[in-house]
């Protein structure tokens, strides 16, 4: 049987106090919609509709998935409104799935049993929870059959202590449940259509009812405010922390390491405190990263040394590296291998030929630069004439001493050296010395200037 999901994503989150829809809230560097997209992607779903209501312009523009059928829910009626707004879009020989935008971190695994339980009837998630405040509550029969769900507000004192609790999340054949989503009716104490009331309605058909626990409270646990959002937060990089220790990376301190995007890592990488990983960012074998390192977007290969406070923006490190302490990498860098970038360097759009050394305080920008070239203290590239950016070539072997400025386009020629100081507006010769030397003067009878009483 083909699978629809239904993802409800209309509610305002007034307790999150925001102007940000609450679906669009970040967990792990992704809006929590986008999570909840995921997750039904892996599913195979073959259709996923997304309802929509508060912050609509702003969840449209925020995901951007061309499978997505957006259903705007205009008014907030409830969670069985809200599902039927979808239901037109759905052929009656589907599985509907429903999930919710709130609700981050449900695992495919836990989806997938929910999903076969359907095949016969409706089935629910449901969670043990104490305690269950602001839950659902499930009733069984003297069998342990479900026969309805009650929600908090209609519960009697004895059915409030009921633990098992619905989270929401079902699964049922598309054609019966359009027929008990028509029937809802709103006599409840919140006036809204539930969507929980389709369980009675099944029973009184004869129709089963499967209930399937969900093993972790977390994967069914939703987000009203910005504590529960921080959980969520810790939660899922708690996830991301495991994944990398099991793909063989040794986290210092697995609670002060975040992951906002896809990390991979190979065997025997060590990463200090504090890292951050955004984007994809693919880590060789043997690294090592120290501690307070961002990097996004990124390829660090094979035994490369990564200092602290080193940031990483769209490069890539080749083997044997060494880059660091309060080095940066901007988008474009790519050293080739067995390269030093020392500490307070800046690396944007360049090429870095193996073996090559830029180890002080220097900016090298729009460069092409050999193999087993040393880049003196102090040095920059010059490349920004106030309207165009142009190229400095460095070819093998050449050396710059302190405080050289390279204004581009320039060329140094392989092996030249370039003096201390040098101000290089012409190409520098290959194997020879280029210097721009200015005369000294001591000015006899010069005196301090003092402070003004």
């Amino acid at each position: 049987m083909s699978l629809s999901v239904i993802i409800l994503a209309a509610g305002q989150g007034t307790r999150m106090r925001s102007s940000l829809p609450k679906v669009l809230h970040p967990v792990g560097g992704s809006p929590m919609l986008q999570h909840v997209l995921n997750t039904a992607h892996g599913l195979e779903a073959e259709a996923i509709h997304v309802v929509y209501g508060h912050g609509g312009e702003q969840v449209l523009g925020s995901i951007h998935d061309e499978s997505v059928v957006w259903v705007l829910q205009e008014e907030q009626l409830g969670t069985g409104h809200a599902v039927e707004q979808a239901m037109p879009g759905i052929a009656d020989d589907h599985t509907v799935l429903i999930l919710y935008g709130d609700v981050p971190l449900t695992r495919v695994e836990t989806l997938r049993p929910l999903i076969e339980a359907a095949a016969d009837g409706v089935a629910l998630l449901t969670v043990e929870l104490d305690p269950p405040t602001g839950y659902g509550r499930i009733l069984r029969d003297d069998k342990g059959a479900v026969r309805a769900i009650i929600e908090e507000k209609d519960a009697s004192e004895t059915q409030q202590a009921i633990t098992e609790v619905n989270t929401g999340m079902m699964a049922a054949p598309a054609g019966k449940l359009r027929r008990w989503l028509e029937a809802l009716e709103n006599n409840n104490a919140q006036g809204e259509y539930y969507l929980t009331d389709i369980i009675a309605s099944a029973v009184a058909d004869g129709v089963a009812v499967n209930a399937v626990r969900a093993a972790s409270v977390i994967e069914v646990s939703g987000v009203n405010n910005r504590a529960q959002l921080a959980q969520m937060e810790r939660a899922w990089q708690r996830r991301q922390a495991e994944a990398a220790m099991a793909a063989g990376a040794t986290l210092l301190d697995p609670a002060r390491f975040d992951v906002r995007g896809e990390l991979v890592v190979g065997e025997d990488v060590t990463i200090d405190v504090n890292c951050v990983f955004e984007g994809r960012v693919v880590i060789g074998k043997r690294v090592h990263i120290g501690p307070n390192c961002f990097i996004r977007d990124a390829e660090i290969a094979d035994d490369v040394t990564l200092l602290a406070n080193t940031v990483i923006e769209e490069a890539r490190v080749g083997a044997g590296s060494r880059v660091g302490p309060f080095s940066r990498l901007r988008p474009g860098a790519e050293l080739a291998g067995d390269n030093h970038i020392g500490n307070f360097v800046e690396i944007k759009n360049s090429a870095i030929g193996e073996g090559s050394k830029v180890n002080h305080l220097s900016y090298i920008g729009d460069t092409s630069m050999g193999e087993g070239v040393n880049i003196g203290a102090g040095t920059i590239t010059a490349n920004y004439d106030g309207a165009n950016k142009h190229r400095t070539t460095i070819e093998d072997q050449a050396s710059t001493g302190s405080n050289s400025v390279l204004i581009a386009p320039v060329k140094v020629g392989k092996g030249a050296t370039l003096g201390a100081a040098t101000v290089l507006r012409k190409d520098a010769p290959e194997g020879q010395l280029t210097l721009t030397p200015t005369k000294q003067k001591s000015l006899e009878g010069w005196k301090r200037p003092e402070k003004k009483k």
